[in-house]
């Protein structure tokens, strides 16, 4: 099994305001507003204990951004996938064997707050790889984990504790499936619930052909987070605050419309 794990997905809007609206409607705990890309981008995270959400947009229309204009002209939703890695040298050194196009690690640094910059920082050291048509896959170590996973940020309304698993359309699930083990490093596994999946200690990435889904392919549709009570919170605030939302078997899955373009599963944490 690969050292490699699932680290965050990136949500893409036009509006930071009313997506981070939309999650903390939902019951998340938001990290405050920061900037990154020289201030051209804002985001708000919903750090869980294992993983996060990072929501995304231009902040300083006057520079914009041409990568989320071009994801944008897809569609709003998940654009980026991050995994966490332990070494990015050997890293990069697997990806050259491998003749994959990645440029070294490079490092990020950004404050957590934007009304703070002289306070706690995050920083990263982050290999991009070669845009796919799925998105963006970025392998990345954290060098501060303790400014990003702060107690107070990890307490949601909605109990949520965990990214739990990633789903992306594909048109062949195979060929998608053979690319993602070769950059991200790890083996290719069935799923029970169909469809192939990447074999990684945390987390879970499925690769679907699912024409039922109503999403072109190639998208990175959706995801899962596991709540600690069994979806109690979850479900009562749903209706409490009449938020479309279908359940099937023990899972909660709220309209996409409802949470910046993402399927967005609530799972019991098992």
């Amino acid at each position: 099994m690969s050292g490699v794990a699932l680290d965050h997905v990136g949500v893409v809007a036009r509006d930071l305001t009313a997506l981070a609206g939309q999650y903390e409607h939902l019951g998340f705990t938001l990290t405050p507003f920061a900037r990154q890309a020289d201030g051209r981008i804002g985001n708000r995270c919903a750090m869980l204990r294992q993983g996060y959400i990072e929501l995304l947009a231009v902040v300083d229309p006057t520079a914009g951004s041409a990568t989320l204009d071009r994801f944008l002209a897809r569609y709003a939703g998940i654009h980026i996938l991050a995994f966490a890695i332990q070494d990015e040298l050997s890293v990069f050194a697997r990806l050259h064997r491998a003749g994959i196009a990645a440029a070294p690690a490079i490092r990020f640094d950004r404050a957590i707050d934007d009304t703070d910059p002289d306070g706690l920082h995050a920083r990263f050291s982050l290999i991009q790889l070669p845009d796919q048509p799925e998105g963006r896959i970025n392998l990345v170590r954290h060098l501060t984990a303790e400014a990003l996973w702060q107690e107070r940020f990890l307490h949601h309304p909605n109990n949520a504790v965990a990214l739990a698993d990633v789903l992306i359309v594909v048109d062949d699930p195979a060929a998608a499936a053979a690319r993602f083990s070769r950059l991200v490093g790890c083996p290719v596994v069935p799923h029970p619930a169909g469809g192939l999946a990447l074999d990684l200690p945390r987390g879970c990435v499925r690769l679907v052909a699912d024409t039922a889904l109503s999403s072109p392919a190639p998208r990175i549709i959706g995801l899962a987070v596991r709540t600690s009570d069994g979806n109690q919170a979850i479900a009562r605030l749903l209706v409490e605050r009449g938020i479309a939302h279908r359940r099937a078997g023990d899972s909660l899955t709220v309209d996409a419309d409802a949470a910046g373009g993402v399927a967005l599963r609530f799972v019991p944490q098992g």
